[in-house]
């Protein structure tokens, strides 16, 4: 068994998440510079059983392409001639950034390691696969 893989593109790093093997817990995974993520995904791939990889879709409000989705959609493009074999789908992500922020006052995280921008993107990937998770029921 394979595990999932969420990705929080954004244009200076990219939070990811992923599954254990049974695809029951999702856990932040690390946070990577755009400049390093191919090399990274290309290792941890290759040592890691990868199933289906999510890409976080950045929208507007009324459910239109936001400024960055150009930039998503070549990364995606990417990642389907880097691992023909995995399937990829698309997330809507809109609120996630928000979503992690709430959830690192809630989890009593001092104001300032919410600063760290870093920990959002991880948090918003996890919070983009545990919302596919329940979308799906795999809990």
């Amino acid at each position: 068994m394979g595990r999932i893989l969420a990705i929080d593109y954004g244009q200076k790093r990219i939070g990811l998440a992923v599954t254990d093997e049974l695809k029951i817990i999702a856990s932040p995974l690390d946070t990577i510079l755009v400049k390093d993520i191919h090399e990274f995904l290309k290792q941890y791939i290759a040592k890691n059983p990868v199933e289906l990889i999510l890409v976080g879709l950045p929208k507007t409000l009324d459910n239109k392409p936001s400024e960055s989705t150009p930039f998503v959609e070549n990364f995606v493009s990417w990642l389907k001639n880097a691992f023909p074999q995995i399937p990829i789908e698309r997330v809507d992500e809109r609120f996630t950034s928000k979503m992690a922020f709430q959830s690192m006052i809630d989890s009593g995280i001092s104001k300032k390691a919410r600063k760290d921008k870093a920990l959002i993107d991880k948090i918003s990937a996890t919070i983009i696969l545990q919302s596919y998770m329940s979308s799906i029921n795999t809990y």
